[in-house]
């Protein structure tokens, strides 16, 4: 296509985001948790990015490796943040890259269906699913690549076929909302049953939280939910309560909120791992 690609896998933020200046960058590459931290980072550096920055021409970034491109409150924390179109992105290392948003319509992926035999089952009996809407499990058979070719190869991804047609045009199925979970990452506190996603989605309304832990702890006969907010110094001191109010009302359970000191959480440059399960051992 003509286009200067600027691999950055061995630097810094620092240098980063110093390339992405110099270089004058259209368009950025990562997953969305990386794109919310080096946003941080340039607001600490006091680096604005808006067109008035020099050097700073950032159009769009791409994101993948998270379902965060297509979770609302996530997706418009980046676009704010860059102030730069947010387009999701779906792949995997054994089939490919697999699907993919269109500018028409924000919040969900095409499959790549000229690449991808796709069928979309029942997670628990296998059967497919009598018609589109329904929650189920994406399948796909590649058909085009020669060093790994796989059939019927389950993805373990949750999705959801939009019936319909989008306003773009394209002929390829969409999945609204993008990759909406994982078969094995349900959580389930009290008798609810959730997606990490779903509580993302509640988190990231909350613009003062910059990053977040949770902790199950299935020692107990019911499980308790923990999660640890890291928000800037100054924060409104109620932040903790208004976050688990909202998710009680949403969610439907109460989750214990701790507000946590600025810098206290890890930093994620790829996939991140905000969830951990305390279980007992037998």
């Amino acid at each position: 296509m003509g286009c200067l690609t600027l691999a950055t896998g061995g630097l810094s933020s620092g240098a980063r985001l110093r390339m992405l200046l110099d270089h004058r960058a259209t368009v950025v590459l990562c997953t969305p948790t990386y794109a919310l931290h080096l946003a941080q980072f340039a607001q600490e550096q006091g680096v604005r990015l808006e067109a008035s920055t020099p050097g700073y021409r950032v159009r769009c970034l791409i994101v993948a490796g998270e379902p965060g491109g297509s979770i609302p409150a996530t997706r418009a924390r980046i676009e704010q943040a860059w102030n730069a179109r947010v387009f999701d992105h779906s792949g995997m290392t054994e089939i490919g890259a697999l699907a993919i948003e269109c500018p028409a319509n924000p919040g969900g992926l095409h499959i790549l269906e000229d690449d991808y035999y796709a069928e979309v089952i029942d997670a628990v009996t296998h059967a497919p699913l009598a018609e589109p809407g329904q929650l189920g499990e994406l399948v796909l058979t590649n058909l085009g690549r020669r060093g790994s070719p796989l059939i019927r190869y389950r993805t373990g991804d949750l999705v959801r076929v939009d019936p319909n047609p989008c306003p773009c045009g394209s002929k390829y199925r969409r999945l609204a909302g993008g990759i909406l979970g994982r078969t094995d990452d349900m959580l389930a506190i009290r008798g609810n049953n959730f997606y990490p996603s779903a509580l993302e989605n509640v988190i990231r309304r909350f613009t003062d939280i910059v990053e977040y832990r949770v902790e199950i702890d299935r020692t107990a006969p019911l499980a308790e939910m923990r999660i640890e907010i890291e928000a800037p110094a100054g924060a409104a001191a109620n932040l903790a309560a208004r976050l688990s109010d909202a998710i009680r009302d949403e969610l439907l359970f109460r989750a214990e909120v701790a507000l946590v000191a600025p810098g206290t959480l890890p930093r994620f440059e790829m996939k991140a791992q905000r969830v951990r399960v305390k279980s007992v051992h037998v």
